[in-house]
C-alpha cells in the first residue's frame, strides 16, 4: 500500500528484513536520491566500518596502550636525527660537563688534601669537600636546562608528527627554544619541592637520632621510612596529576600556573590510567636500560681485571675505562629520554582526544592542509582558550 503522505520522489526506505546491497566505493546508493540523499557517496548501509586517519605517527583516535607504548618507540625511527640526535647532544653535553667540571675539581681537592700539612688537613678536608659541592651546581643547571630543551623538542616532534609534519632538527630547536624559560621554571619548581620534602624528613630523622638513646634512633629510623614513603606517594600522585603541563606549556603556550590547572582537570577521571602507563613506560625503558649497560659494565670490569689483576690501574687505563662506558651510556640515555618524553606527549593527546575530541580538530586540520588552506594551528582550539588561561 503506498503512503498518500509521501514525496512522489522521495526514496523508498527497506522493509524490515530486507537485504541492501553493499555499495561500492564512489557510487550512490539505491534509494537514495532526491531531497533526501546522502551527500556522501558509498555511505550506504552494509558498506563497512571505515578506519580513523592516520596522516602520520598515531591514528586520529584515542590512543590504546599498544599504540601509545609503539608510537614512543616508533618517534625514533620516523625522524631519527632531529629526535635522537637531539637526545645525543644533549646527553653528551650534560655527562662532558658533569665529568670535566666534577671530575677536574675532584683530582684538585684530593691532590689539595694529599699536599696539606697534618695542623691544617681537617680545614683543608672541609673547603676541599665544600668545593666538591659547589662544583656540582653547574652540571646540575645545565642538566636542568638542557633535559628541559630536549622535552620541549620531543613534545613539538611528536605534535607535528601526528599531522604528518617531518621538521629538521634545527625547525624543532627554534620552536622549542621559544617556550624554553616557563618550562625551565617548571622543572625548577618541581626539583625545588622534591628537595624541600627530603630536606624535611631528613631533619626530623637527625632531630630524633640526636636525641640519643635507642628509643629515638628506633622513631627516627621510623620516621625515615614511612616519611620516604609518603613523600614517594605524594610525588606520584602530584607528577600523575601535573604530568601533561610540559605539553601545555609548548603547544598551548599557557603560563606554569594555566598549565597546573589545565593538567589537573585533563587528568580527572584518567588517573590511574596515567600512573600506569607513566610506571610501566618507566619501567620498561629502565629495564631495557640494564639489559644493555650491566653487560657492557661486567665486560669492562672483567677485562680491568685481566688487565691488571692487582687492582692498581694507571691513569691511561682509567681514562679509557671511562671513555668507553660514556660511549655506551649517552647513547642508552637518549633513547631513554626520547621514549620517555614521546610517552608523556602522547598522553596529552590521548586524554585532549578522549575528553575534548582532539581527533576531530586534527582530522580537520590535515585535510584543509592538504587542499591548501590556511588553518590555524589546532592544538590551539577554542576549547583552551575559551576557558581563559592566561598565556605565558
Amino acid at each position: 500500500m503506498t503512503d498518500p503522505w509521501q514525496a512522489p520522489d522521495a526514496p523508498v526506505p527497506p522493509r524490515y528484513g530486507e537485504f541492501v546491497p553493499p555499495v561500492a566505493p564512489g557510487q550512490d546508493a539505491p534509494n537514495q536520491t532526491g531531497p533526501y540523499a546522502s551527500p556522501y557517496p558509498g555511505s550506504a548501509p552494509g558498506q563497512g566500518w571505515t578506519p580513523p586517519p592516520k596522516p602520520g605517527l598515531i591514528p586520529l583516535r584515542p590512543i590504546g596502550f599498544g599504540t601509545l607504548l609503539g608510537a614512543s618507540f616508533q618517534v625514533l625511527r620516523r625522524n631519527p636525527k632531529a629526535t635522537f640526535g637531539s637526545a645525543l647532544i644533549v646527553q653528551a653535553a650534560i655527562m662532558l660537563v658533569t665529568v670535566l667540571i666534577v671530575g677536574l675539581v675532584t683530582f684538585w681537592a684530593i691532590d689539595r688534601i694529599d699536599s696539606a700539612p697534618l695542623d691544617q688537613k681537617d680545614a683543608v678536608t672541609a673547603g676541599s669537600v665544600l668545593a666538591g659541592a659547589l662544583s656540582a651546581i653547574i652540571p646540575i643547571a645545565l642538566s636542568l636546562i638542557a633535559s628541559t630543551l630536549l622535552q620541549a623538542v620531543i613534545v613539538v616532534e611528536v605534535a607535528r608528527a601526528t599531522l604528518g609534519e617531518k621538521l629538521r632538527l634545527g625547525a624543532l630547536w627554534r620552536t622549542a627554544a621559544t617556550r624554553l624559560w616557563p618550562l625551565v621554571l617548571w622543572t625548577a619548581l618541581l626539583t625545588v619541592a622534591l628537595f624541600i620534602g627530603v630536606a624535611v624528613i631528613a631533619a626530623f630523622v637527625v632531630l630524633l637520632i640526636s636525641v640519643g638513646g635507642t628509643a629515638g634512633f628506633v622513631a627516627g629510623v621510623l620516621v625515615g621510612i614511612f616519611g620516604g614513603l609518603m613523600l614517594a606517594a605524594a610525588s606520584a600522585f602530584l607528577y600523575t596529576k601535573t604530568s601533561v603541563v610540559p605539553s601545555l606549556i609548548v603547544l598551548e603556550k599557557l603560563s606554569v600556573r594555566a598549565s597546573v590547572v589545565r593538567s589537573w582537570s585533563l587528568t580527572r577521571g584518567y588517573f590511574w590510567r596515567t600512573l600506569g602507563v607513566l610506571l610501566l613506560i618507566g619501567l620498561i625503558v629502565q629495564v631495557i636500560t640494564q639489559i644493555v649497560t650491566t653487560p657492557v659494565s661486567l665486560l669492562l670490569g672483567l677485562g680491568a681485571m685481566l688487565i691488571d689483576p692487582n687492582g692498581t690501574l694507571s691513569e691511561e687505563t682509567t681514562y679509557i675505562i671511562t671513555a668507553l662506558t660514556l660511549i655506551i651510556a649517552i647513547p642508552v640515555a637518549a633513547v631513554a629520554a626520547v621514549v620517555q618524553s614521546a610517552a608523556i606527549a602522547l598522553i596529552y593527546l590521548d586524554l585532549r582526544m578522549r575528553k575534548e575530541g582532539l581527533d576531530l580538530e586534527l582530522a580537520r586540520y590535515v585535510e584543509s592542509a592538504a587542499q591548501g588552506g590556511d588553518v590555524p594551528d589546532p592544538y590551539l582550539t577554542p576549547t583552551a582558550a575559551s576557558t581563559g588561561y592566561p598565556a605565558a
